[in-house]
């Protein structure tokens, strides 16, 4: 007879209680729950004990900042034995200046330190910060009195940002010095009896950091002290130039020098009885260079007072001159000097600068070269972190410019094929050209910050 299975019978071989009995898997859980809130108990006593904040902390500081990562108090402000979740502006002060954007801005809410420079994110570049904190004020930018004197309503570099201003229209260079870089990016002659050569843009343009040799220069004029200034060859800084606290020695490319791109081939011989040139300096300086010239060289060769007529010489529709003539030294001297600035004043100076006679004076006025030192005054910028590229890559105008107005600078759109949105682009936010502080306004801070570590000897 087969057997009966119910139920109620396979229910009876179940053991109820089988939870209750021990096993190793519950000794342990067991184990853990216990030991897990004595560690964690245990811990936080002795991190309070040995004082140290850290572990509070939301995450690693900035590269500038990394020393204070255990040292809260210094930034945060304590209260009731917590910290402030902000740092404090005049935490942040104590050490720096933080200048006044700008006098006219009507945000009422001035923004804080922190604000911006967001930190506790690790090794970062705390400067960097985002285009929200910029585009809250120029995406409808409002000034407290007056016109406004900039674009109201730009969020991005590709949202409303306005073209360079030295390219807007009508914009040209107010340089007087004739270059024409059409001519000189071409096989060129070095020299009146020079070799053909083919000139690079780094000839001649190179940064003020540089202390390098110049493959144009002239030793005597390099080496020569010169009577003009500064002023007489750059235009002066507006004053809304933006000014950062620091420029790297090879941000911007120095103004171009005769002496060390120009004299090796333009030369400025006067007389062939000479192989040396005219100093490259005011008319009154070469003037009185070229009479004291004459004069040492009539005493060393007195008998040149007679002069014989040079046939070659006559011009027409003037006096033929006697077949010779004997002349006193200091009209002879006169005579030299005035046929030597003729060539100069009409030909080898004009070839480069603009010149104006003066009414009542023998010697004209070069006009001032008004080098521009500064093309992005707004923003900065700096050719050392561009030197893998070429420079025509970004100057692609100077192969076809002829005319000293071109602006040679690159356009925004150029600028786009780099800085642009995006892990394969360079950064685009608005801090990489732009700064909030007006720097110059800025004030030494004394500082006060001592290292806990220096005052107990580093114990």
């Amino acid at each position: 007879m087969a057997r009966t299975r119910t139920t109620k019978s396979v229910a009876q071989r179940i053991d109820l209680n089988y939870f209750k009995r021990p096993t190793l898997f519950k000794r342990a859980r067991l184990f853990l729950v216990i030991l897990a809130p004595l560690v964690a108990l245990g811990w936080i006593a002795w991190r309070g004990l040995s004082r140290d904040s850290s572990v509070y902390s939301s995450g690693r500081m900035s590269s500038a900042h990394a020393v204070l990562e255990k040292h809260c108090e210094s930034c945060h402000v304590q209260k009731a034995g917590a910290f402030s979740a902000q740092a404090a502006d005049s935490a942040c002060l104590a050490c720096h200046d933080g200048p006044v954007h700008h006098e006219e801005q009507v945000r009422a809410d001035v923004p804080t330190c922190a604000t911006c420079h967001v930190e506790h994110r690790g090794r970062v570049n705390i400067v960097a910060s985002s285009n929200i904190s910029c585009s809250e004020c120029h995406s409808n930018l409002k000034v407290a009195a007056g016109a406004l004197p900039f674009y109201a309503h730009i969020k991005t570099l590709e949202d409303g940002h306005p073209e360079i201003g030295a390219h807007r229209p009508g914009a040209k260079d107010p340089g007087t010095i004739l270059l024409n870089h059409y001519l000189h990016m071409k096989p060129i002659r070095r020299g009146p009896n020079g070799p053909i050569v083919q000139m690079e843009c780094w000839d001649c343009h190179r940064p003020e950091g540089y202390k390098g040799s110049w493959p144009y220069a002239d030793s005597d004029y390099v080496d020569a002290k010169v009577t003009y200034e500064d002023k007489d060859v750059l235009l002066p800084l507006n004053a809304g130039t933006l000014r950062p606290r620091r420029i790297m020695p090879r941000a911007y490319m120095a103004p171009v020098r005769f002496a060390t791109a120009c004299a090796d081939c333009h030369l400025l011989t006067f007389d062939k009885r000479f192989d040396t040139g005219v100093p490259h300096d005011k008319p009154e300086v070469v003037h009185a260079f070229l009479v004291k010239k004459f004069q040492e060289y009539i005493a060393a060769h007195p008998a040149e007072v007679r002069v014989v007529r040079d046939p070659s010489r006559d011009l027409t529709g003037k006096p033929i001159p006697p077949e010779v003539r004997v002349l006193a030294p200091a009209q002879w001297v006169n005579e030299r000097t005035a046929d030597a600035e003729e060539l100069l004043w009409r030909k080898t100076c004009k070839q480069c600068h603009a010149l104006n006679m003066v009414p009542g004076s023998d010697l004209p006025r070069v006009a001032d070269a008004q080098l521009t030192q500064r093309w992005i005054p707004h923003a900065r910028f700096d050719h050392d972190a561009h030197r893998g590229f070429a420079c025509i890559g970004c100057h692609p105008g100077s192969l076809a410019s002829k005319e000293t107005s071109d602006i040679l600078i690159p356009n925004l759109a150029i600028c786009k094929t780099c800085h642009a949105p995006g892990p394969d682009h360079a950064e685009s936010r608005c801090f990489e050209c732009h700064t909030y502080h007006d720097w110059s306004r800025r004030k030494e801070v004394k500082p006060t910050y001592v290292l806990p570590a220096l005052q107990t000897g580093g114990k």
